[in-house]
This record gives C-alpha cells, structure tokens and sequence, in this order.
C-alpha cells in the first residue's frame, strides 16, 4: 500500500520542468544505424534488468516470456519497414500499427485481444516575448501506448514530449514498476495531463494580456481602438489545437477509471479517475478560452466600430464649422454688381467677424453636445 500512496510522488515530482524539446542521448540512439528504437529494457520485480549489453526488442521479449517480468520499448517515429519486426514480434494488431506509424490520430482507447491501443497529444507552450499575427502558442505531439501483458511499447511523434525523465522516475520506485504496464500506462497519462495543466496557465496569461489591452482606456480616456484582430484570432486558433488534444481524450480516461480492464492492475486504475478529473478541468478551461476569445474578439471589433463613428462625428463637426466661411467666401465670391456691403468701408470687417462669431458659436455647440 505504501507504493499506492507514493503513486502521485513518482508521476508528479514537486517541482516540475518546463516541457523542452528533446535532445537524444548519446546512449539511447545510434546515429549510425536507422533504428527508431531509443531505449529498450526488461523489467523485473519493479527492477530494470541490466544484461550487460543493448538488447533488441525481439532479445527482450524472448527473456521476458522466459523468465517473468515486462519489457518496455520506446521509439521515435519509426517507419513501417523499422515496425514491422517489433508489431510482428508482439503480436500487434494491423490497424493499431498503421495508426502508430502515420501519426496525426486524435486521442483513443481501442482494445484489441491482447493488448490495449492508447493515443495522447502531448502539448507544449512555445515561449514568445510577445503575441503576434503569427505567433505560435500551442505545439502538439503525439505518444501512442501499446499495452500487454508483459510489454509496453510507447512511439512517439515530434520533438518534444519525452519519456525520458519519466522512465527514471519509474526506475527510482520498484514497487510501483512492480504492478506492471499497466502502471507505465498511468505515468504515461498523468504526465501529459499535467503538461496540459501547465500549458492551460501559460495561455490564460496570454488572454489576460489581450484582453486587457482591449478593454484599457484610449488616449486622453477615450475609448479604445482595440488590438489587431489577426493577434486575438491567431490565439484562438491556437485554443483550437489545444482543444483537438483535450476533448477526445475525456471518453478514454472515463474508460479506464470505470471500467475494469484485464490489463489494467486494479489498483492503478482507481487512480486513472484523478487522472479523468483533470482532464475535465482541463477540457473546460479550454472551453471557457473559446468562449472568452469570442467575447473580446466581438469586443474589439465593437471598438473599433465606435473609434470610427467617433472619427466620423469628428469629421462632420470640423466640416459643419468650415461650412460657415464657405458659404460666405461663396456668395461674395459671386461677380454681381449690386451686393450689399460690397462698396461700404466697414463691410469686410463686419462680415469676417460675424464668419468667425458664427464658427465659434457651432464649436462650442458641438463640443458641448460631444461631437469634438
């Protein structure tokens, strides 16, 4: 029991790194060979069996069903031709594997006789030191988790996401690796949730950021012009791809916290419903962005309407007061004979100041009622 009240401790270490691309280790990938298969090891009684060389993961399925324990496998975009010894080795079903190797699936649970198919969308949060037009926020990749009952494999897709840090995490609890794939399987899970919660608060930072910038006071207290509609709808396509990573994933959890599975130790899975809970907090975080990002998308294109009827107003006050010496230098600009004042020694002078009595009088008015 003290392994089952340890469970959170392994899969969520107190301080926990920023999701960075992974750089492959020199021990883990052979750049001489074209291999996808970054680490391979047999696991027994909770320990990693260190056999003294890299075993293949045909070598390492052979020592498991000779001598007991499981192996779990990892890879990194592997092409079929790399797959197909290992999917035939294990038994892996066609549609599962085809999946596999052409990534791009939405997450799912499918079961198979002998082994359970997982897809996950890891996200990342790409850092920016200010949101544009253009700005990528939101970077996906995939894991995909075939589960047995003495293998785990794990193929993952993009180059960020790693298992890495995870798979020592492991190694340090024996007692959990002791219950099985079935225990990876919950690491793998919580691990990408708790990377969508990381990233759900870094792009809550970034609304906050637009959405102040849309709703703060104009120049002189105005009303605001609003921001570049492109900024806000660029992050809302982001929330999109967010959103394609979190939803579908609700059914699979919900499956594997409820429903008892023959893969699936008993005593993990009733920690798959924390697991499920986050992903719905999650799943509506995101939810609530879309809605938000509609809201000051609407908002800042009301703005902008009102900034323009206000510049309108303006323009019509400015040509309603030049509408005044128009008029006059018009008419007195006609070449009639007979005018009135148009010989009279005081004539130009009355008529300029009545022009600008007439032109300070339309100001004031306007600018009383609001128009300047």
């Amino acid at each position: 029991m003290s392994m089952i009240r340890d469970l959170r401790a392994v899969v969520r270490p107190s301080s926990r790194p920023a999701p960075r691309k992974e750089a492959a280790a020199p021990c883990e990938t052979d750049t001489t060979t074209s291999s996808a298969v970054v680490d391979c090891a047999v696991y027994r009684d909770g320990s990693r069996v260190e056999s003294g060389r890299t075993l293949s993961p045909q070598e390492a399925m052979r020592e498991v069903r000779r001598d007991g324990g499981f192996v779990w496998i990892g890879l990194h975009e592997p092409t079929e031709a790399e797959f197909a010894g290992i999917a035939s080795a294990f038994g892996l079903h066609p549609l599962a594997v085809e999946d596999a190797v052409q990534a791009h699936q939405r997450p799912k649970l499918e079961r198979y006789d002998d082994s359970l198919f997982t897809v996950f969308k890891t996200v990342h949060y790409v850092e920016h030191d200010q949101l544009t037009a253009s700005s990528e926020v939101i970077d996906t990749g995939e894991v995909m988790c075939f589960t047995g009952r003495d293998f785990f494999i794990t193929v993952r897709h993009g180059g960020q996401g790693s298992l890495r840090a995870l798979r020592h995490r492991l190694q340090d609890d024996p007692e959990l690796l002791a219950k099985g794939p079935s225990a990876v399987l919950h690491a793998i899970a919580d691990h990408v949730v708790d990377g969508y919660i990381a990233v759900a608060d870094s792009v809550q930072d970034d609304i906050d950021e637009v959405e102040t910038e849309v709703f703060s006071p104009g120049r002189n207290g105005g009303v605001s012009r609003g921001v570049d509609s492109a900024r806000i709808y660029q992050l809302k396509r982001e929330v999109l791809e967010f959103k394609r990573a979190v939803a579908p994933l609700l059914r699979p959890m919900q499956l594997l916290s409820e429903r008892p599975m023959r893969l699936i130790d008993p005593d993990i899975q009733k920690y798959f419903r924390d697991v499920a809970d986050h992903v719905a907090r999650v799943h509506e975080q995101v939810m609530g962005f879309d809605e938000l990002l509609n809201s000051i998308l609407q908002a800042n294109l009301a703005q902008a309407s009102v900034a323009q009827n206000e510049d309108m107003r303006k323009i019509t006050a400015w040509a309603a007061i030049i509408a005044v010496p128009t008029m006059v230098c018009g008419v007195y600009g006609m070449n009639f004979e007979h005018m009135p004042e148009l010989h009279w020694k005081y004539g130009y002078p009355v008529i300029m100041s009545v022009t600008v009595a007439l032109c300070l009088g339309i100001h004031r008015t306007l600018k009383r009622n609001g128009w300047l």
